[in-house]
């Protein structure tokens, strides 16, 4: 795992090799945060919340690029551990790992987020629901942004707060915002 911009850049973390986790590949990676600079300023994105955080690639990413608190949802144990392990190797103190199910840590916060990241894996059967949980559930700050790392089978651009989509390969992300569908 490469963290490619910010106060990490190029540190790499060994993966365990048994993981079942589907990282999220170095090129679709650079690519979305290539296309969230242009939408955010990190800096400014003081509350985040990754969901489905498999190895905590994004996670790390976000806290390298100076977000001010990143929760790390993550219900597999092994993966949580890895997360957890990144995070006291680095002493941050702003990334906050939680070993929980994402639709019970949905149902039960009842906090905002600038920026939320959700890779849910692609044969999930509640995938499609997860922009409605989300941003019917309260968990989006008025101005923040959703984006949702999913394959092919699915298409959100009916969806009433979807604003675009960006495919690179086989990775779709699709973004949301609380405000009115772009025309």
């Amino acid at each position: 795992m490469r963290v490619i911009s910010g106060k990490y850049k190029r540190r790499t973390f060994e993966v365990p090799r048994t993981f079942k986790a589907r990282p999220t590949t170095d090129f679709a990676k650079e690519n979305l945060f290539n296309v969230l600079t242009n939408l955010i300023d990190f800096e400014e994105c003081a509350n985040v919340l990754d969901l489905f955080a498999g190895t905590g690639s994004i996670s790390l990413e976000l806290v390298s690029r100076g977000c001010g608190r990143v929760i790390s949802v993550e219900r597999e144990p092994s993966h949580h551990s890895f997360i957890y392990k990144v995070k006291e190797q680095l002493q941050e103190s702003n990334w906050l790992p939680l070993r929980t199910d994402v639709f019970r840590y949905i149902e039960k916060c009842h906090e905002s987020f600038d920026l939320i990241f959700a890779d849910p894996p692609y044969a999930l059967p509640r995938l499609a629901e997860l922009p409605d949980l989300i941003l019917n559930g309260g968990l989006l700050a008025t101005d923040g942004l959703l984006v949702l790392e999913h394959g092919k089978e699915h298409s959100f651009a009916a969806h009433p707060h979807f604003m675009q989509e960006r495919i690179y390969g086989s990775v779709h992300f699709s973004f949301f915002s609380l405000e009115a569908k772009e025309e």
